[in-house]
This record gives structure tokens, sequence and C-alpha cells, in this order.
């Protein structure tokens, strides 16, 4: 796993970000108004070897790889540089590839000429809308079974007021003077290469605008003021742009994730490619919006540059046509009959750094898991499986805990297996794909964590040992039915009594406490401080005299439990931590913080979502599975599942590597499951009237994720504390929350 740049490709965007900061600065944005090509930033552009990124070095170029242009058109984008740059790069690599002219490929490389290319066959569409038409001299073109270059005299560029005040032109290609480069299946294959590798460096350079924008937009927040407060405390600020930036982080890295799927020759690289271009222009026209509507009233005037990234947001992808028609390319790439076919039209993209490969260990523990189960787990067992507690088998559980597979992220001195985060996540998946996913050893791992940093002798021989060894679970009582997601303000009363405690008080959501022996409890032992100073926590059994409890059934097919507590005694030894001294302890907890989220429950539900429409039949004949319809839903499903994953890699990287965490961890939780219950519901809607049934198979697997899905953006912390998360660490806004 790496999602680091080698030095070498951090120097070249350092030297990039900084030319473009002195000479792609708001004022030279705005003084290359209307046409909106800056001359002299280009040849400063060429000067730095920007045009010879991607030209062999055969031919004069650096031969540099698609990553290496992705991230400088990133920092293009950022900066909103005047001119077509994706498509120049995209043209001068065809030029040297296809053997034009090297005189011409010469000067397009030292910005004496702008060379660009057209999106559409000249032979179906002769006239059309071409990026940098207004300023270049060279179009690179497909025209029925040759691969054309068309020269463009200035009379056939005509300035047009447009959108964004882009250097677009609309041409008449057929009428031009056009040179054959290159004909039949090969020339068209790498033609084809071209406007995959422009929908990358598009998607790198709208990804670089986003964030810009939503940096502009977050700095404001934190500084106006509106009833005697930061705009950025409103959570109807923060919040969209908490949900922002982690759609343009996944963004940048689905650019990144199909650049090395195309690099390792995977099946649906071709996939990647069309829903990295979609979703960029997606997010970013959302990111405007957003990012102009937190200025209000001034962002809507010519004076202020929010407006500038408004603009270029849309008119970049539109030069192509609507950016929905990707996302139906994405489909039928995907769950159609295309990725065979464009396989061949993919980029060589080069050499990379980044890599998204959990690593041997990974799949070592993947393999120990698949065997466990095929050895050890009778198909009557997985019958009851379930994701919930009520899915817990004491027998299974017993045996993953005596093959060290229950406690796996837990540090090795506490008798865990010590595993980092990427084999942990790859576990994970492993555990879904055979339907256990249960949460009682990830619960009774982070209660043993706690028992042994902060447990006294007495404890950790009483009830650490029986956890460990496998003979008991323990649930978590922190939620009370006052309280929610604010821990903090729990009023469970923990009051001395002699040499030990008296716990009074009730606790809410306290799930698999039916089951389970032991809960880690939080309580009040001080009402004058502070609330989140006058907690302590404890170790209360829940087979003791005093102790209630109640099931709660949820429509997910769940249950948990109201739980009361009169006058339950235990003594001080099951304490844990000091006196009042609770939030230290139960931060404890956060070593076992690994980014999780439900990208693997999203994933099987696609899957899921996938056979049943292979299974029903489409109106007019044929299956679901070949409805256009149908396949840009998975697609955009699919989108969503990839997107929580590289967040959820972004997160283990960033903690085994010991990174600057901007709450990568609550960022994946919130987006995933939020995503989780928007495609849950669409599926649903996509598969009806199937998918109403709870009958075994994927149709009542659609029915269970949706209900499932709805308890995924509340428990382990609501949505909107794990926005407020990413809003705060993420965007630098102030505090929302006392």
């Amino acid at each position: 796993m790496n999602f680091d740049l080698t030095d070498e490709q951090e120097m070249v965007r350092d030297t990039f970000a900084r030319f473009l900061d002195d000479n792609s600065s708001t004022a030279r944005v705005r003084a290359a108004l209307p046409s909106g090509f800056d001359p002299a930033l280009w040849q400063g552009l060429a000067e730095l070897g920007a045009f010879a990124l991607r030209v062999p070095e055969a031919s004069g170029g650096l031969g540099l790889g698609l990553f290496d242009a992705a991230v400088v058109m990133e920092e293009a984008g950022r900066t909103l540089a005047s001119g077509p740059l994706a498509e120049a790069l995209v043209a001068a690599r065809l030029l040297a590839q296809l053997g034009g002219s090297e005189e011409l490929l010469g000067k397009v490389i030292g910005g004496e000429t702008v060379a660009t290319i057209a999106m559409r066959d000249v032979a179906e569409f002769p006239r059309q809308w071409i990026a940098g038409g207004l300023v270049a001299e060279a179009v690179v073109a497909r025209k029925g079974n040759d691969v054309v270059l068309i020269e463009v005299p200035a009379a056939a560029r005509v300035a047009e007021e447009n959108l964004a005040s882009t250097p677009i032109a609309e041409i008449d290609l057929a009428a031009l003077p056009a040179t054959v480069l290159g004909s039949g299946e090969t020339a068209l294959a790498t033609f084809a290469a071209g406007i995959e590798e422009w929908k990358l460096l598009l998607g790198a350079a709208l990804a670089g605008l986003s964030r810009a924008a939503l940096q502009l937009a977050a700095a404001y927040a934190g500084e106006r003021k509106a009833f005697g407060v930061f705009i950025g405390t409103f959570q109807a600020i923060s919040h969209p742009m908490a949900d922002l930036i982690a759609e343009i982080d996944s963004g940048k890295f689905m650019v990144w994730k199909a650049i090395r799927s195309i690099a390792d020759g995977e099946a649906d690289a071709a996939g990647q490619v069309s829903l990295a271009a979609w979703w960029n222009a997606e997010t970013a026209a959302r990111t405007v919006t957003q990012s102009l509507h937190t200025f209000g009233g001034i962002g809507l005037t010519l004076e202020h540059d929010i407006h500038l990234y408004n603009l270029r947001a849309k008119a970049w992808p539109l030069v192509a046509g609507d950016p929905q028609l990707l996302l139906g390319e994405a489909g039928r790439r995907l769950y159609g009959n295309e990725t065979a076919s464009l396989a061949p039209s993919l980029p060589d993209v080069g050499d990379l750094p980044i890599e998204f490969d959990l690593g041997e260990e990974a799949r070592a523990v993947q393999k120990e898991i698949h065997d466990f189960f095929a050895k050890h787990v009778t198909a009557e067992e997985r019958e009851k499986f379930h994701y919930s507690w009520e899915g817990h088998n004491p027998r299974i559980h017993k045996l993953l805990v005596e093959n060290d597979l229950a406690y796996l992220q837990m540090p090795k001195d506490v008798g865990g297996r010590g595993l980092n985060a990427y084999a942990v996540t790859a576990a994970r998946d492993a555990f879904e794909e055979e339907g256990w996913n249960n949460p009682v050893a990830g619960v009774a791992q982070m209660v043993a964590l706690i028992m042994h940093r902060f447990g006294t002798d007495e404890l950790k021989q009483d009830v650490l040992s029986k956890v460990m060894s496998g003979d008991a679970i323990c649930s978590l009582g922190y939620s009370e039915p006052g309280s929610g997601s604010d821990v903090f303000a729990a009023q469970c009363r923990a009051i001395p009594d002699g040499n030990g405690w008296k716990i009074e008080g009730t606790k809410m959501w306290t799930s698999g406490a039916n089951l389970t022996d032991y809960v880690l409890m939080l309580t009040r032992t001080n009402t004058e401080a502070a609330k989140h100073k006058g907690l302590t926590m404890f170790i209360v059994p829940l087979k003791a005299e005093g102790v209630t409890i109640q099931g709660v059934h949820t429509f997910m097919d769940e249950r948990t439990n109201i739980t009361f507590y009169d006058g339950v005694k235990i003594p001080d030894s099951w304490r844990l931590g000091e006196v009042d001294g609770g939030a230290r302890t139960m931060a404890a907890s956060l070593e076992l913080e690994h980014g999780g989220g439900f990208a693997k429950v999203q994933r099987v539900m696609v899957e899921e979502a996938a056979e049943l429409c292979r299974e029903i039949k489409a109106p007019g004949g044929g299956k679901l599975i070949d409805q256009p319809n149908a396949q840009a839903r998975l697609a955009r499903a699919h989108a969503n599942y990839l997107a929580a994953e590289l967040l959820q890699y972004r997160a283990n990287w960033a903690q085994v590597e010991q990174k600057t965490n901007y709450a990568y961890g609550p960022m994946t939780k919130v987006f995933s499951s939020e995503k989780f219950t928007t495609d849950s519901r669409d599926l649903l809607d996509l598969t009806a009237p199937y998918s109403l049934s709870k009958r075994k198979g994927p149709a009542g697997a659609l029915n269970q994720d949706y209900r499932h899905a709805h308890g995924t953006t509340i428990y382990g912390g609501s949505s909107e504390v794990h926005r407020s998360m990413v809003a705060e660490k993420g965007l630098g806004l102030p505090r929302s929350r006392q």
C-alpha cells in the first residue's frame, strides 16, 4: 500500500505548483479573459516540459508516466490554468505515437503551436466544439477508419462568448485540410487510448479545482461571522463541506486507482476510467455550487474569485458532452459487454509508485479464514449467520480464539494477533465473504485492551482471562436514553459503597447484553465537574443481582437492549483507570481504530444486485442487466463502494505509515454508511418487486441490505458527529459541538 509520490514526483509537482501559483493566479486568470488563453503561461509551461511529459524520449519528450501527468494536471486544476492543457498533452503524445510531423511536434512541445483533440468522429460529427479551438492550429481527430491531423487556419477559429470564457470554438473540421496519421485497428486503438487518457487527466484537474474551491469556502467560513459566531460553526455550512471533501479525495484516488488498474491489467480498468471522469465532473459541479453558496451574495459578484471555479468546473468536462454519458459508459463496461473489446484501447501508463495491494500478510490471513470456515463450520451453522449480535455462535467464536483468528488487531502483548491495518481490512473482507460479520470479537478485543491497560490484577484474573480464552464476551454500555452519541453526557451513576461501588441508572442500545457476560460501562462519578471530566469506567457483570435486560427489536432484524441497573454492586478492583478519568480510559480503544467503514458490505450488496439483475426478465425481452438504466445504476453503486474502499485504504495507510491523520477514519465511516444507505435504497428500487421478498438469495439479501443500512449511519457515532470531526480536522473549520 502506498499513497506517497516519489521524491522525483514531489519535485515535479512542487516545481509546477510554484510556477502556477506565480503565473496562474486568479489575477492572471482574469487577465486572460475573455479569450481564456494565456500565451505567456503557455510558453512557461512548455519551458518546464509540460507538453513533453507524455511524449516518448525517442521523439524528444520526457517519457514520463500517466500518473506524473495526472499530478501536474491536479495543480493545473487547482490554479485554473488558462488553456487546453489536458488536450494538448494528449495531442502531443498522439503526434509522437502516430508519426506526425516532427517539426509540428517540436513546435507543440516548445509551446509555439497549440495542438488539441476532437472528441467525436469527424465522419459522424463534421462540425463540433473543440477545447482550445480558438487558439489551436492543429487538431488530432478520428475520421472513420483513419486518425487524421487537421490544420486549422485563423479564419476558421472564431471567438464566441461561452460559459466560462474558455478558448473553445465550434469548427467545421470536415471542411479543413487533413493529413492521415494512421489507419486501421492499431491507429484507432491508439487514438481511443488517447481519449481514455484525457478522461483521467480531466478527472485529476477537476479534483484539484474542487479542493481549491472548497478550501476557499472553508477559509471564509472560519472568518465570517453571522449572529455573533463564525458561520463555520453552523452544521448547515460545515457538514456539506465534510461530505464534499470525502468525495473530492476519493475522486482523486479513483483516478490513481484507474491508472493502477490499467498497469495491472485488471478486467474492470476501462470501467474505472469512465467512473473516475464521471465522478470528478459530478463532484466538481456540486463542490463549486456549495462553495459559492457559502460566500452568500458576494459569491455572485464578478469581483469574487469563487465564480471562476464555478464556471470552469462545468466548462472543462462539458466540451465532451453530458458527463452522465460517462456513467452509462461505465455501466456498459462493467456490466455490459464492452470490457473485453475496450481493453486494447487503454493507454500505456508507464511506471507509478501508487499501490493499493494489501500485501502478503493480508492474503495469508484471508486464506487462513477461508480454510477455517471450510474445515470447522457446518452448513446448518451458516444458515444462522447474521451481521448483528444474533449471529453469535459460541462454538465458532471459541474456535476462532483458539486458532488466533478472533482478536486480529489486538496488540501481541495483550494476547492478540497484532496484525497491521492492511491485514485487518483484508480479514474483515474475508469474514464478510464467509457471512461471519457479527461484532462480538471486535467489541471483546476493545474491552480486553482497556482491561489490559487499566485493569487491576484481580480484574485481569477474574475477567480478562475468560475474554481472552473465548469463554466470555462483552458488550458496551456507553449510550443512554437521553444522550445518544453524546456519550460524555452519561448520567448513569456509580456511587461509592464501602470498598466498592453501586451502579444506578439506565443504558440504551446495549447490543448483545442478552448474550454477553460483562458490559464495559461509562458512568458518572462526579456531578460537579465538567461533563467529560466526571466520568469513570467499570466492568459490570450482567448476571449480577439488580441487572434487568429488556430487548429492543429493530426493523433491521436486529435485537439490541435497554439495560437497567438497580443498586448493582461491584468491587473497586473492577474499576478501569482513575476515578473521574473515564475519558482518558476510553481513549485507549482508539488504538484499534483502523478507518473501518462499510465498503466490504457495499461491495457484496452491488454483487448481489448484479446477480439479481441477471435473473430478472426485462420488459420487452432479455434480462434487466442488459438495460442501460440498470447498468448505469449498478455502476454508480460500484463507484461508491470503490470510493469507500479507497478512503479506507488511505486511513489504513496513514495509520501504518504514521502520517498526519485528518479524521480519515471518521471520513471513511460517514461516507461509506451514507452511500450504503442511498445505494441500498436505489438498488431495492431497481430490482423491485422481487427485492420486496425476504426469500433466500440475492432478493432477500438486498431486502436485508436496505434495512441494515439505516443503522450504519447511527451506531458507532452518528453521521453528524463524524461530519463535525471531518470538518474540524480535515478542513480546519471551527468546532461546531460544545
